[in-house]
């Protein structure tokens, strides 16, 4: 099942102009706040989407919550993240994340010193990760991260193919939709609300071969732990925690 959001709303009239601009953009119809109804809403602290079913707005935050709490206490460059994508002691790779979606593992990569740049296709996420690192780059603490965070909004086989030879990345992260759980409980609302906007897969090969050519080190692909291999292409090597698998493919 996929949804989608044709409105912005805004909960404050000096929002009016800046809504404007996000709805010409996006190409979505202004609209009153509708509780009963998807909206992408704007208030004066964020952008965010709301889904009825969801039970709550979704958003991206990275001077807060979960983006902080794995900056203080996620390992740094021990961890098997930062180790997928050849983070040593020496070494900022330039990584190129593919499927950004709410950007979590590129501001992992981007605090820990890399050049990352975020690929995000679909609008209204891509719209949530701009105003999350606008947001981002006034906090004192998170400013000089996001400041090594470029954010791309396009498709990625789109992308990969224009670079020229200086703009080849060392490192392609992938983090592929992987197919919803029966039980919804068990997925976290951030995470329906990205099956549901976005859908199922359908370029994994295409967009992992070409990444394999685009990519001057390797491709990363992250994968629920026991999943099969992306794209039926077994990896060089892999790199695993409690839950998630890193294959990698040199």
């Amino acid at each position: 099942m996929t949804i989608q959001i044709k409105t912005l709303a805004i909960t404050d009239d000096a929002l009016r102009d800046e809504a404007a601009r996000l709805a010409k953009l996006y190409q979505l119809q202004l609209s009153a706040l509708d509780a009963g109804k998807a909206q992408l809403v704007l208030s004066l602290s964020r952008l965010e989407i709301r889904v009825p079913q969801l039970g709550g707005p979704v958003f991206i935050d990275f001077t807060a919550g979960k983006n902080q709490h794995r900056l203080q206490f996620g390992g740094g460059r021990g961890q098997p993240l930062a180790k997928s994508v050849g983070l040593k002691k020496a070494a900022n790779p330039r990584i190129i994340d593919a499927t950004a979606g709410f950007g979590r593992d590129a501001f992992v990569f981007a605090s820990l010193g890399c050049q990352v740049t975020l690929i995000e296709q679909h609008p209204l996420v891509a719209a949530l990760l701009a105003d999350a690192l606008l947001r981002a780059s006034h906090d004192l603490q998170t400013a000089d991260i996001v400041s090594r965070m470029q954010l791309h909004h396009g498709n990625a086989m789109d992308y990969l193919a224009s670079l020229s030879e200086a703009e080849r990345p060392d490192v392609i992260y992938l983090d592929p939709m992987y197919p919803a759980r029966e039980k919804s409980a068990l997925v976290k609302k951030e995470m329906q609300l990205l099956h549901q906007l976005v859908g199922p897969d359908s370029n994994s090969m295409d967009l992992l071969n070409l990444s394999r050519d685009v990519a001057l080190k390797r491709v990363t692909v992250k994968r629920p732990k026991g999943a099969e291999y992306f794209a039926n292409q077994k990896p060089h090597v892999s790199i695993e925690s409690k839950n998630t698998r890193y294959d990698i493919y040199t």
